[in-house]
């Protein structure tokens, strides 16, 4: 890759916010797609989970029981329990902030206004917040390639939930939370990388889960008032926690680990296309000449955004 910047990367280590290349630059291998498209089948469905749980839960508590159960989950393994070195303490910090509890608590806010469609449309903003900020953390300029790829996904993306969204209503203060939750995502991409590669994705998850949910507590506990517990949010929120939080991040961030955060985030764009098709076999919904368009460019952009990155 073209370094835009002669200075040394020395002291890069040493910076609160950094970022590192994935561990393997080369075409994606069968453990890289496992990841990427069990990432896609588990983070799929966390938009309706999300909406079956405002039906009684506040924001607040979904976003502090998600991170809770989470950690929970993560803290029984004992790969998880790693310690983490004293200059690493604020960077955890930093990913439980931005990366688990602020979007935590603004995507629930913002599907209060939007629908679940229309979130899951915009979420395909974090490949190409990823890519930016890798570009302006390490100071190269992606491959062709891989900006083709995932231009391609993005379009993609949004063919294929525009005509489920296209048909929503949505504030624009609602609009302005999710994009604001996808800068944060594609950030937190970015500085989970060196972490991951140091400590592995199962601790790295259970202390950012655990750091989230502790700076959730005072706002979680005070928003119980507001809530009342039915058994299908009660369902939802397990589920999002356990299987959605604890176990999809674990996968992110080992897929983000090997194969760097841009091309990691393109698992993203396969969400709207499982959504789509989980619609399908589950809930004999139609499918639309455009959405097939649309799912045609996304596995061309991820086809592409996984080939070999040195050139």
């Amino acid at each position: 890759m073209p370094d835009l910047n002669p200075r040394s990367r020395s002291g890069r280590a040493h910076r609160l916010i950094a970022t590192a290349e994935g561990s393997q630059t080369g075409s994606f291998g069968l453990l890289d797609w496992a990841l990427l498209v069990g990432v896609a089948l588990i983070w799929g469905s966390s938009y309706l989970f999300i909406d079956i749980a405002l039906e009684s839960l506040a924001p607040p508590v979904i976003a502090w029981a998600r991170s809770l159960l989470g950690f929970l989950a993560l803290a029984v393994l004992p790969m998880a329990r790693r310690r983490i070195d004293r200059a690493d303490l604020g960077r955890m910090v930093l990913l439980g902030l931005t990366w688990v509890a602020i979007p935590f608590v603004l995507f629930p806010l913002a599907q209060r206004s939007i629908d679940s469609a229309l979130a899951g449309m915009f979420n395909a903003l974090v490949p190409i917040w990823s890519a930016v900020i890798a570009a302006l953390l390490i100071h190269t300029l992606p491959r062709l390639r891989l900006v083709v790829g995932v231009a391609l996904g993005f379009i993609g993306a949004l063919l294929i939930g525009y005509p489920v969204a296209s048909g929503s209503e949505a504030e624009a203060w609602g609009v302005v939370l999710v994009v604001v939750a996808t800068l944060l995502y594609g950030f937190s991409l970015n500085t989970a990388v060196p972490l991951t590669q140091r400590y592995g994705s199962p601790a790295l998850l259970m202390w950012a889960l655990g750091i989230a949910a502790a700076l959730l507590t005072p706002v979680g506990l005070m928003s119980i008032p507001q809530s009342s517990l039915r058994v299908s949010s009660a369902i939802s929120i397990l589920v999002l926690g356990v299987l959605n939080t604890g176990g999809g991040y674990v996968l992110m961030a080992a897929l983000v680990g090997r194969v760097g955060s841009t091309r990691g985030s393109v698992s993203i764009y396969l969400l709207p296309l499982v959504a789509t098709l989980l619609g399908v076999t589950f809930r004999n919904e139609t499918v639309v000449l455009l959405q097939l368009a649309g799912m045609g460019l996304v596995l061309m952009g991820a086809w592409l955004s996984s080939r070999r990155n040195e050139t």
